[in-house]
């Protein structure tokens, strides 16, 4: 019997231009895509031909006519444009509230029950960029052993200390201290720990990062999978995003070639059900710090990925990508960019050509998955199957 797999792979932050909603969030005019394609590193020929520059109102050139994929357009309905959020979506969860922010730093009680808890004193409190922060309070952690609290224009807190000054498995217990702590009204969305290493003027952060993410509102794919004995292997940051929720194995990743690489693996096991990649390099690396030429050149090795990856494919294999929200290197600032994001799938079952068009959530592909195993369940979206395959 021929087994069904789905690689469902997320280019974390690989938006395709501004939401219609994107006025909202201040994103008027964002473009990741156009941002990168500006650059000399950018080189996508794999996802040319599955259709990712035919999706309609790109406002871009190259288009082709030999289309070996399907495509679509996926807008986010849900109020916000973070990770957790747009994860949560394509897995079927729409967060009609958005999960808590603090442009102005936590509050004092919260900080004042932490360092009780922790035993240790706080530094900084406010929004800034992660390179930018344990430079600026760096030393003073070091001296002091004081920890860097911080988030963003995301519903994160973040810890950074240096490990030297406390060990990573330290770092992570005030990380689950963090999570009891932030409920009901301070529910966000992930406590991240972000160790450094290195001295006063060289400081840089370790691949020991580590998400300790609030438990899905909702059923997901995932759950539906996983209790319908179909596995669900998840590579990168998944097993976190969804605090290990509806996941039958994982394994995490320190950047995007070895989670190209444990991609690959996947393809050698054997097992029927969902593989869902997280690679986080273009957001976390690249977006964030307005990287053109860095991005691009990442985007670029995934479609290098695809050349190695899709001729060894199964019959029966459905190969999914798509992104979370955008991450524009060419905007200002440094956050996220409510962007929509594209839907590319490839496989021998798969219609060539096939233009799903514009999709009203990212939810959609969640209950794409769930239809093509046969499933019953009631996570939001739309099927698209009939659409996508033969």
């Amino acid at each position: 019997m021929l087994k069904k797999r789905i690689f469902l792979i997320m280019l974390d932050s690989f938006g395709i231009g501004e939401a219609k909603d994107a006025k909202e969030f201040g994103d008027e005019g964002s473009s990741t895509l156009k941002s990168i394609m500006r650059s000399d590193k950018f080189d996508i020929p794999n996802m040319k031909k599955l259709g990712l520059l035919n999706i309609e109102g790109l406002g871009v050139e190259g288009s082709t006519e030999k289309i070996t994929g399907a495509y679509a357009k996926l807008s986010e309905q849900s109020k916000g444009k973070d990770t957790t959020t747009g994860h949560w979506e394509i897995a079927g969860i729409i967060s009609k509230n958005p999960m808590p922010t603090y442009p102005e730093g936590f509050p004092k009680e919260i900080i004042d029950e932490f360092s009780r808890l922790t035993g240790r004193g706080v530094l900084c409190n406010k929004p800034y960029s992660g390179t930018e922060v344990i430079r600026d309070y760096g030393k003073e952690h070091v001296d002091t052993g004081k920890l860097i609290v911080y988030t963003s224009a995301d519903s994160v807190f973040q810890i950074a200390a240096h490990e030297e000054v406390v060990p990573v498995e330290e770092l992570y217990k005030y990380c689950e201290i963090a999570r009891k702590l932030l409920k009901g009204e301070h529910a966000v969305g992930r406590v991240i720990a972000r160790p450094f290493i290195g001295s006063e003027g060289s400081y840089e952060r370790t691949a020991n990062r580590h998400d300790f993410s609030l438990e899905p509102t909702s059923d997901t794919v995932l759950d539906v999978l996983h209790r319908n004995n179909l596995e669900t292997y998840a590579v990168g940051k998944i097993y976190d995003i969804f605090a290990q929720r509806g996941i039958s194995n994982h394994v995490r990743t320190k950047n995007n070639a070895e989670g190209m690489q444990r991609t690959l693996e996947a393809l050698d096991m054997d097992f029927n059900g969902l593989c869902f990649v997280n690679l986080v390099d273009c957001d976390m690396i690249y977006g964030h710090r307005r990287d053109i030429d860095g991005y691009a050149n990442a985007i670029s090795e995934f479609d290098r990925f695809l050349s190695t990856f899709t001729p060894k494919m199964k019959e029966e294999d459905i190969l999914m990508i798509s992104a979370d929200h955008g991450c524009d290197p060419g905007f200002r600032g440094t956050d996220h960019t409510r962007e929509y994001v594209p839907f590319l799938a490839y496989g021998k079952s798969v219609k060539q050509g096939a233009n799903l068009g514009i999709r009203e959530s990212f939810a959609d592909v969640a209950k794409t998955i769930l239809d093509i195993y046969d499933l019953e369940n009631t996570v939001n979206g739309v099927s698209f199957k009939k659409e996508l395959l033969v």
